[in-house]
């Protein structure tokens, strides 16, 4: 949802956390990490960026810091997002098979379009592959970085969690944009033929009169 900057927002805490326990310890990392965050936030304000995001970039990561305290292990700063990846994965497969898949209605509601799109069957099961692409990144994450959290290998699985945010959430990026244009050109098709009939119901309704 934010984007490159997103992305940049919830790599760079990682990238010091990892390094700085391995130096320093536990507090010292949580408080690097917590620090980038706010400078972060403080950059996207001052770019007067949407400030919802910069807020719960922060928040992400206080939460994130809060665990790993709370465990006393820098690992625990990952325990949140193993698990919010499995529950996402399975909101991903409940929305396709109750036939409103979440990428569609994520989409449509930020743009603030309508439904009518869950009339259509190929816009429909456009927007449900593309969900479908996202439940198996979820998936992937929660499977690998949680053995790597029960392995106690703190040090692969922040490398791990930046290996699979960057390059996972761009291949899976890619495949919504192919899959919602492919929806969009559905939708419009549906809209071309519901336009034709309708000129042809008009037509001869004046033929009859």
């Amino acid at each position: 949802m934010g984007g490159l900057t997103g992305l940049v927002s919830a790599t760079l805490p990682v990238l010091v956390l990892i390094p700085v326990n391995n130096v320093w310890g536990l507090g010292p990392a949580l408080c690097a990490a917590l620090g980038v965050a706010l400078l972060i936030s403080v950059w996207r304000l001052v770019r007067k960026e949407t400030l919802q995001p910069a807020l719960s970039g922060l928040l992400g990561v206080a939460i994130c810091a809060g665990i790993a305290w709370f465990t006393g292990d820098a690992k625990g700063y990952f325990l949140y997002g193993i698990w919010m990846s499995l529950v996402l994965c399975i909101v991903a497969v409940v929305s396709i098979i109750v036939r409103w898949p979440l990428v569609g209605v994520v989409w449509k509601g930020l743009n603030g379009d309508g439904m009518d799109w869950r009339a259509v069957p190929v816009a429909r099961r456009a927007y449900a592959w593309a969900t479908a692409g996202w439940a198996a990144v979820f998936l992937a994450r929660f499977v690998v970085q949680r053995a790597l959290y029960d392995a106690d290998a703190t040090t692969t699985l922040g490398i791990v969690r930046i290996i699979m945010g960057w390059p996972l959430t761009g291949v899976v990026t890619l495949l919504t944009i192919w899959m919602v244009r492919r929806a969009n050109a559905a939708m419009e098709t549906e809209e071309a033929s519901d336009t034709e009939v309708l000129k042809a119901a008009e037509t001869k309704e004046n033929a009859n009169e």
